[in-house]
């Protein structure tokens, strides 16, 4: 039965656990406001009043007791009842409304698989493996409540594909004419040499047989790998004509299994871990958009990846944190005519039929080094012990100093792309990669580049090739990718993990971030007039929210021409690099 893990037991607990995180994070935002009681907070909808008690942490950060939470008249908490009951004032339209809780819905499910999953406390995965750690994982972006929607995925398709269950997955690959395909790679390979590494010599010979079978000729043809669900779902039935046409041929499976990341599009090569991720389209809705690829982006993904990748590896500051980049190294996409043209350039149905190919970290590694993804970091077992809190016990460290390591390691570098080329990065948890010795964060690995770095200077040079990723942005908001991508969407998650488990105060936390930041700008005196302008210890930052995105279109959040001009600000924080780490 493949329905087994939806328990009354199970339901009740992932209930409870994303009404919390609905509570923390819609408060957080300001789009409902609690009010005081004697015994805690009261919020009502109109037609229900629920209560409960929080403690409340620098950057307006709610730690909502799940334990505590009770609806007027003993109800159930129910999570799907908390959304339609606020949807107004969460701003849901009646149109999205159902969309947004099947996503809702289909989050919680999801929260009941991995409590059927046997018990990996925090402390097992202290030792566990780079891909035992990556389907251990149970909250998804820290931010976003409905974080699991992956809608269009049924039942048998989340068991077989989701990052959660670790199964391994064999690709499906087609080959696609020439002169329909773009096809790009790094300055250090070929394509055809990619492929000879990736699949070997026996694969591509049966790949070129089963295009012969069909009475085409191997050479007119470039293989490219797909998703299995897509292929299932999408590339056979929506490229249908292109198939009858001969445009694309099936060719079968690679040999090698594969294993879903929580990214859910991109694969790692458990056969052969040294090989590299593979990272597909998928026409499925996950957070806030359809997971595709276009073909067009792939034609400069390489070209990106490689001035990225020379800027890091000669700029002597990020060395010298050991921060590096996994470079995308080679792409292909198909273009399909027919919706092409009937289509504007940022279709969903352009962007289904790609896909490229990452480096592994695998290779990088040193005697007694082992990865971890940097999510790992806000990871809650179901006893309420974190990971972060486990690897500073193991680390033998004394918390402020592994916690200063860790800031070294991640932020440090964040900052120094920002004042010496305003190059940013997307530095989620899961777009990170920590390397750790006995238990240590010593240096990080920054993944997905190329859809999603932006070069904010105009003074920066760039490749012509490379151009789409400068972005216009108001020099005022420029450094809220300090502020709101790590500050806001991290820190402000970890540090009352560590405050929970007695290792560091706030205070203390944020202590140990102000003094890195101040060693580093003392270390880096030609940029100070780049710390000038854009001051880290600013008093207040605008508060971006991410949840008002999703709410208000959970298909597309923003505008990808215009990422800057979408977002949603409401009022301000209070920046804790000065408050907090001034009262310690």
């Amino acid at each position: 039965m493949t329905t087994e893990h939806l328990t009354p037991d199970a339901w009740a607990v992932a209930n409870r656990a994303l009404v919390r995180k609905a509570l923390a994070e819609f408060i957080h935002e300001r789009i409902l406001e609690p009010v005081a009681t004697d015994n805690g907070y009261e919020l009502s909808s109109g037609t229900s009043r629920y209560t409960f008690t929080a403690r409340l942490y620098p950057l307006n950060h709610w730690d909502v007791d799940a334990d505590s939470i009770q609806r007027d008249g003993d109800r159930p908490v129910d999570a799907l009842d908390f959304i339609t009951e606020f949807h107004q004032q969460l701003g849901i339209g009646a149109a999205m409304l159902p969309v947004y809780l099947e996503e809702i819905c289909s989050t919680l499910a999801s929260a009941a698989y991995k409590l059927s999953k046997p018990d990996l406390t925090a402390a097992d995965l202290v030792t566990a493996d780079f891909q035992t750690i990556e389907s251990a994982m149970t909250e998804g972006h820290p931010c976003f409540v409905a974080n699991n929607g992956r809608l269009g995925f049924g039942v048998t398709d989340y068991r077989a594909f989701a990052p959660e269950t670790g199964q391994p997955v064999r690709l499906t690959w087609i080959a696609v004419r020439k002169d329909r395909a773009t096809v790009s790679h790094s300055t250090t390979i070929t394509y055809d040499d990619l492929l000879q590494t990736e699949l070997g010599d026996d694969v591509l010979r049966r790949f070129a047989a089963e295009i012969v079978a069909v009475g085409a000729d191997p050479d007119q043809y470039v293989y490219l790998p797909v998703h299995p669900w897509q292929w299932e779902n999408k590339t056979s039935i929506t490229f249908a004509a292109d198939i009858a046409q001969r445009h694309i041929i099936h060719v079968g499976s690679s040999d090698d299994d594969y294993q879903p990341q929580q990214s859910i599009r991109t694969f790692f090569n458990r056969s052969q871990p040294s090989r590299n991720y593979v990272k597909t389209a998928l026409s499925v809705l996950n957070m806030g958009f359809m997971r595709g690829l276009s073909p067009t982006y792939m034609a400069a993904t390489p070209a990106i990846n490689d001035w990225v990748y020379g800027l890091v590896e000669n700029d002597v500051v990020l060395k010298r944190y050991g921060f590096s980049v996994l470079r995308e190294i080679a792409a292909a996409g198909y273009h399909n005519r027919y919706y092409e043209a009937a289509t504007e350039k940022t279709s969903p149905y352009r962007k289904m039929l790609s896909a490229l190919w990452r480096e592994s970290p695998v290779p990088t590694l040193e005697p007694g080094e082992r990865l971890a993804t940097m999510a790992s970091l806000l990871h809650v077992d179901r006893h309420g012990s974190s990971l972060a809190a486990a690897l500073v016990r193991e680390s033998g460290l004394a918390p402020a100093d592994w916690l200063r390591a860790y800031i070294d390691a991640y932020l440090i570098p964040l900052l120094h792309s920002f004042y010496a080329y305003e190059l940013v990065y997307m530095p989620h948890g899961e777009n990170l990669i920590l390397v750790l010795r006995d238990a240590i964060p010593i240096r990080v690995i920054m993944k997905d580049i190329a859809e999603e770095i932006a070069v904010m200077s105009p003074a920066t040079p760039l490749p012509a090739e490379a151009e789409r990723v400068r972005a216009e942005v108001p020099d005022d908001e420029k450094l809220l990718c300090i502020f709101t991508d790590i500050f806001d969407c991290i820190f402000r998650f970890l540090s009352p993990l560590l405050d929970q488990e007695e290792l560091l105060t706030p205070a203390e936390f944020w202590s140990v971030v102000a003094s890195s930041v101040r060693d580093y700008q003392a270390a880096t005196p030609e940029l100070a007039e780049a710390f000038a302008k854009y001051e880290v210890f600013a008093p207040s930052f605008a508060l971006s929210c991410l949840n008002r995105l999703q709410l208000k279109n959970n298909q597309q959040m923003v505008d990808l021409t215009d990422i800057a001009g979408s977002l949603q600000f409401v009022g301000s924080l209070v920046n804790p690099l000065v408050t907090e780490a001034a009262t310690d």
